[in-house]
C-alpha cells in the first residue's frame, strides 16, 4: 500500500528509512510542544489549550503534506512568527491576541489565494538557480546554530553578542557528549544514527539531571479558551495592514527557503531547479496557517527541521505521515516527548547543518557575480536569525551587482519585481 502511494522504489526509500527520518524530524522539532505555549501564553492565552493547539495545528498541516503533496516535510506554528505574534503585536502595539489571530487568519486566506493563482512558484522560479544552492548551505549554518544555542554551547554576550559557553557542565557538557555520540554513529553508518543519537543523548541526560520525566501519558486538554476567537474590529486600519504584510513576508520565504534548501539537499530539484508538487506543498502551508488561526495559534510553517529526517533518507510523504502520527501519540504522552531536552535534539540539528552545506560544491565561487550574492544570502541567515532575510538580501544583492556590472542578461522581470518589493519592505515596514 505504502509503496503503490508513495512510490518508495522510485524514489530509491523503503519503509523502514521512511519511518526512521519520520521519528527523527519529529524528535528535532517537539520543542515546539512546549515552546509555543510558553511564548505565546505571555499574551494571556491559555497556556494548556496552547499545548493541544500547537499539536493539532502541527497534525493538519503536516497530513495535507504527507497525504496530498507527498513530500517529506513537517509543519507546525513557526518559532520567530510566534515571538512577533506575542512581543510585538500583543505585548509591543498593545493589540488583543484576538486581534493577533485574526491577522495570522487573514495572512492564510491571502496565502490560499496567492497559491491557487501560481504567484508563490512564480517567487519560487524568480529566484536564480546559485541562490536556491546558497539557501541551503544558509539554512545549514542557521540550523547548526539554532542547535548550538539550544545546548548552551553558543550563548549570549552583550558586548561581542555571541560566545562559547560553559561546556564543562550543565547542558552544554550534555550537548558536546550528543555530539560526540551521533557523530561517531554517522562515521560507523549506524542506520538511525540521528535518532539514535537523540535517544542515547537523553538518557544521558537523566542522571545529569537536564532530562526529567514528569509522567508518562496524559489527557489532552480543551482548546476552548481559545478556539475561534477572532475580533474583526480593527480589519481594515494600518497596523492590521503592517501586521498582515509583516506575517506574510516572513512565512513566504520561510517556507520558500525551508522547500527549496531541503529539496537541493534531497536532491529532489528537477533539471530547472524546481520543486516537485510545489503548488501542494505551498497549499499545505496555507491552510495550515489558516486552520492553525481558527484553532487558536500563530502562523503555521513548514519546518527547517525537516531536513533532519531528510538526512536519515526521507524522501516521500510516508516521512511526513509518521511525524504526524507522532504528533498525534504527542496529545496523550506529553509529559514523555516534552521531557527530551534540547541539549539532546541539538546534536542532530548540528550535524544536519554540515549535510546542508553540501550543496555549497555546485557554486562556481570564481564567477564573483554569483559568488558574492549566494555568501550575502548563506551568511545572513544565521547572522540575521532569517531564513528570510537571508533570501531578501541575497536576492538583492544579486540584482543590484549584475545591475549596475551590467549583466542584464543574467536577470529576469520577476527578479526586479522583487527587488522592489523587498526595497519597500525594508523603507516602510
Amino acid at each position: 500500500m505504502f509503496e503503490k502511494y508513495f512510490k518508495l522504489k522510485e524514489n530509491g526509500t523503503t519503509v523502514r528509512t521512511e519511518v526512521l527520518a519520520g521519528i527523527t524530524t519529529f524528535l528535532t522539532m517537539a520543542y515546539i510542544l512546549a515552546v509555543n505555549p510558553s511564548i505565546l501564553s505571555a499574551t494571556g492565552m491559555d497556556a494548556n489549550a496552547l499545548f493541544t493547539t500547537t499539536a493539532l495545528a502541527a497534525i493538519f498541516g503536516t497530513l495535507i503534506m504527507a497525504l496530498w503533496a507527498k513530500l517529506p516535510f513537517a509543519l507546525a506554528p513557526g518559532m520567530g512568527l510566534n515571538a512577533f505574534f506575542a512581543f510585538s503585536v500583543v505585548l509591543g502595539m498593545g493589540y488583543s491576541w484576538q486581534f493577533a489571530l485574526t491577522a495570522v487568519f487573514i495572512e492564510g486566506i491571502i496565502f490560499i489565494l496567492l497559491t491557487v493563482f501560481n504567484i508563490r512558484e512564480a517567487i519560487v522560479d524568480a529566484i536564480p538557480k546559485t541562490l536556491k544552492t546558497a539557501i541551503s548551505a544558509g539554512i545549514g549554518l542557521f540550523i547548526a546554530f539554532i542547535g548550538l544555542q539550544n545546548a548552551g554551547i553558543i550563548v549570549n554576550n552583550d558586548v561581542v553578542l555571541v560566545h562559547l559557553g560553559d561546556i564543562t557542565s550543565g547542558k552544554a557538557l550534555l550537548g558536546v557528549i550528543g555530539l560526540i555520540i551521533t557523530s561517531v554513529l554517522i562515521i560507523r553508518k549506524v542506520k538511525g544514527d540521528l535518532l539514535i543519537g537523540i535517544i542515547l543523548t537523553a538518557i544521558i541526560g537523566i542522571p545529569m539531571g537536564i532530562t526529567q520525566l514528569n509522567g508518562f501519558a496524559s489527557l489532552p486538554p480543551s482548546i476552548e479558551p481559545i478556539f475561534f476567537k477572532f475580533d474583526f474590529t480593527n480589519v481594515l486600519s494600518l497596523d492590521m495592514l503592517v501586521v498582515v504584510f509583516t506575517f506574510l513576508f516572513v512565512d513566504i520565504f520561510d517556507t520558500l527557503g525551508t522547500l527549496v534548501g531541503v529539496s537541493s539537499k534531497a536532491k529532489m530539484l528537477d533539471k530547472d531547479g524546481k520543486i516537485p508538487n510545489a503548488k501542494k506543498a505551498f497549499m499545505a502551508d496555507a491552510l495550515g496557517t489558516t486552520f492553525g488561526a481558527i484553532l487558536g495559534t500563530s502562523t503555521v510553517t513548514t519546518y527547517v527541521e525537516s531536513a533532519a529526517g531528510v538526512s536519515e533518507g526521507g524522501r516521500t510523504g510516508l516521512t511526513s505521515l509518521v511525524t504526524a502520527l507522532c504528533f498525534v501519540l504527542a496529545l496523550f504522552f506529553a509529559p514523555l516527548f516534552i521531557a527530551i531536552p534540547g541539549a539532546a535534539t541539538a546534536p542532530a540539528l548540528i550535524l544536519v547543518g554540515l549535510f546542508m552545506l553540501t550543496p555549497i560544491k555546485d557554486i562556481d565561487l570564481s564567477d564573483y557575480a554569483e559568488a558574492i550574492p549566494a555568501f550575502i544570502c548563506i551568511i545572513a541567515m544565521p547572522l540575521a536569525y532569517s531564513i528570510a532575510e537571508g533570501i531578501t538580501l541575497g536576492l538583492l544583492a544579486y540584482v543590484l551587482i549584475n545591475l549596475l556590472a551590467g549583466n542584464f542578461k543574467k536577470l529576469s522581470i520577476g527578479m526586479y519585481i522583487l527587488a522592489v518589493l523587498f526595497i519597500l519592505k525594508y523603507i516602510f515596514i
